[in-house]
């Protein structure tokens, strides 16, 4: 470039700088010229023609074994007039309504937002205009520093003096991320609606043109009535800018969309690779997920995949096999029917990396990830945290005799609480092990009597269950709703003595040019007490050898293991939730509207019956090869084998005896 031309270029930067400083007072004025001239050094290069700004590396995602699993990035660029002047509009009212006025920054935008960040702390007010997010694509570090941020404004005021409004509009419209894999408004009209640009009505334009802000957050798939808000939102603001009139606003609003039947991304995985994006949100901007030629490494297993939702297709085949069918109902021309539905999480137990997430039967009939956004009640697959509780606050181990006996709970200012067992029936005196494996509710009843919900909700925190858990005493029967995800790495606490790993899905990330921008590092916190986790522990070994999922070792799983069942009131939720030393796995079986989970001679299917025998089938497969590895056992932890009623040595009265852990000190 010949130095005339630089003169030139700078005398344009300066005036747009000078129009700027303007709107500002002296000392601010003086203080962003000094900022100037340090940070337009080394400013990139603003490529000729413009539309190859849009020409940066594809985002690639990969499983934890370095299988490429997805291509974020590659666009199909249209002229302006190719696409439909709906949409224009619809981005320039939700991104920059004053484009056509402003030379590449909207001073009272940027004011504004000057103002929130010096004098509200805290609060973050988007100042960038359509030019300045053009402008973005230039530059490789993701890193929001003020001086980038100057940076970005320099070359957005290069920008504007170098090419036409038009010219910036097309650009920034070919490039803009919408979600899906669709780059550009070109493939997104056809990745939605199966239509070009150019054919896009206004009720399809103000859709699309809500996604960029988050495309996965408003993908209308997966999230129709979040996405129908943000486009009554779009339409509102052309409204108000004067794009359209009252009556195409409501004309559109009322609009029926019909969308592209997504049935081409049926490859295994979709329920992950959707969480994924949607942490990756949590993380960057769109922008950079999009075009920023990121590569992250995922911690998917492809293998693991491939079984669960294998397994979890086949168990909800078999199970409807034995229930009456409900009618199929439609949604919209969405088809989510009302069949029964299953989720299936797999969490590492000594780390916290997610393996494999199953959000339902079908990707193709229902995109909605009930592995991970599902809150489901429970039932008594919420008992160990209670136990442990109980174990710590009271001074019982699994020998300690308690009494199944109805049991009334009164409760101020309220009716009492009576809680019933599943069997209808009383066993009387039983030591803890045995009330544990046959999941009796009023033992769990009286021991939440005695710790208090609090102390529960406690210990279900420590293991990272974050779901919201209501202070009653029905949280010992697991009244308060949870995902399948949190189950499986909560319970991935119990399988490592105690030791909780946050659960993550992404394990590197690195820019364009090979720096690493976040890597995780495997880190455990101490939060249960490692001799009585293993007293629970010992108990959840009792559930699938004797117990209520005894299921399992029916059909064939010869592994170390523990778990708990749960089923809820009318039959609703079935689960399980098991673990080995090395995968946790949680099953969730149900359908979507609180159906009741019964064969047709009417018998209600139970978390043993419905959740359990998917466990198994997934487990036997997913473990295949592995040698047998038995849990830690604490030094101070002993065993002795008790009656079962009175919780000593056997004697030749004795019928029935089970084995249970317990301190040394207490050994007799």
């Amino acid at each position: 470039m010949s130095p005339t031309i630089r003169i030139i270029k700078f005398s344009r930067w300066i005036s747009g700088l000078f129009y700027f400083g303007l709107a500002l007072s002296g000392g601010i004025s003086i203080i962003i010229v000094v900022i100037f001239f340090i940070a337009s050094q080394n400013l990139p290069q603003v490529p000729n023609p413009l539309n190859r700004i849009t020409d940066t590396p594809a985002t690639e995602i990969f499983a934890s074994n370095g299988e490429r699993l997805m291509i974020l990035g590659g666009r199909e660029s249209v002229p302006l007039n190719r696409i439909s002047f709906h949409f224009i509009q619809a981005i320039l009212a939700v991104e920059d309504h004053r484009f056509w006025e402003h030379h590449g920054i909207d001073k009272l935008r940027t004011l504004k937002a000057l103002w929130i960040t010096f004098f509200k702390p805290g609060q973050i007010q988007g100042a960038s205009t359509i030019t300045q997010q053009l402008a973005k694509n230039l530059f490789f570090s993701f890193k929001p520093t003020y001086t980038r941020k100057f940076r970005e404004l320099l070359v957005a005021i290069q920008i504007e003096s170098q090419y036409t409004k038009s010219e910036i509009l097309e650009a920034y419209l070919n490039q803009i991320p919408m979600g899906i894999g669709a780059s550009g408004i070109e493939q997104a009209a056809w990745s939605f609606f199966n239509k070009p640009a150019a054919a896009l009505n206004l009720a399809e334009s103000a859709l699309l043109a809500g996604l960029p802000k988050s495309p996965t957050r408003y993908n209308p798939y997966r999230f129709f009535a979040r996405a129908k808000k943000r486009q009554q939102l779009i339409l509102s603001r052309m409204l108000a800018s004067g794009f359209i009139r009252k009556d195409q606003f409501q004309e559109a609003l009322n609009a029926e969309l019909e969308f592209y039947p997504r049935s081409a991304r049926l490859n295994s995985g979709n329920y992950f690779i959707d969480f994924v994006l949607k942490n990756l949100e949590d993380r960057y901007n769109p922008e950079i997920i999009y075009h920023g030629g990121l590569k992250i490494t995922t911690t998917f297993n492809p293998q693991l995949q491939s079984l669960a939702e294998i397994s979890l297709q086949n168990g909800l085949s078999k199970l409807e096999q034995e229930m009456s069918k409900p009618a199929v109902s439609s949604y919209n021309g969405r088809s989510r029917q009302n069949a029964l539905q299953g989720a299936l999480s797999v969490v590492e137990t000594h780390s916290g990396a997610i393996k494999a997430l199953v959000g339902g039967r079908s990707y193709s009939e229902t995109v909605y990830n009930r592995a991970v956004n599902n809150n489901r009640l429970p039932g008594s697959g919420f008992k160990p945290f209670l136990y442990y509780t109980a174990f710590k606050q009271l001074n019982l181990n699994p020998g300690s005799v308690v009494v199944d006996r109805p049991v009334k709970i009164r409760i101020k200012g309220a009716s009492p609480w009576i809680p019933k067992n599943f069997s209808r029936n009383y066993k009387g005196p039983i030591i803890i092990k045995n009330a544990f494996m046959k999941s009796i509710n009023t033992i769990a009843a009286q021991l939440v009597e005695q710790t208090g919900p609090s102390k529960v909700i406690e210990t279900a925190r420590r293991c990272g269950i974050k779901s919201l858990l209501r202070p009653v005493y029905s949280i010992a029967l697991g009244t308060s709703g949870v995902s399948p995800l949190e189950m499986a790495s909560s319970f991935a606490t119990f399988a490592n003595g105690g030791v909780y790993h946050e659960p993550f899905v992404i394990q590197r990330v690195e820019d364009a040019l090979g720096r690493v921008l976040e890597e995780h590092i495997i880190t455990g916190k101490k939060s249960l007490d490692p001799v009585i986790t293993y007293q629970v522990v010992d108990m959840m070994k009792g559930v699938i050898d004797r117990g209520t999922a005894k299921i399992i070792r029916k059909m064939g799983f010869e592994l170390p293991a523990a778990g708990k069942t749960g089923t809820t009131n009318g039959y609703k939720d079935a689960w399980f939730t098991g673990f080995t030393p090395t995968l946790s796995t949680s099953v969730w079986v149900g359908f979507d509207k609180n159906l009741g989970l019964k064969t047709v001679q009417g018998i209600g299917i139970t978390g043993g019956r419905g959740a359990a025998p998917i466990w198994a089938d997934f487990m036997i497969k997913a473990t295949s090869g592995e040698p047998s590895r038995e849990f830690r056992i604490p030094a101070s932890i002993k065993f002795k084998t008790v009656d079962t009623l009175t919780g000593q040595r056997p004697t030749e009265k004795t019928i029935n005896t089970t084995r249970i852990a317990v301190l040394k000190d207490n050994f007799k």
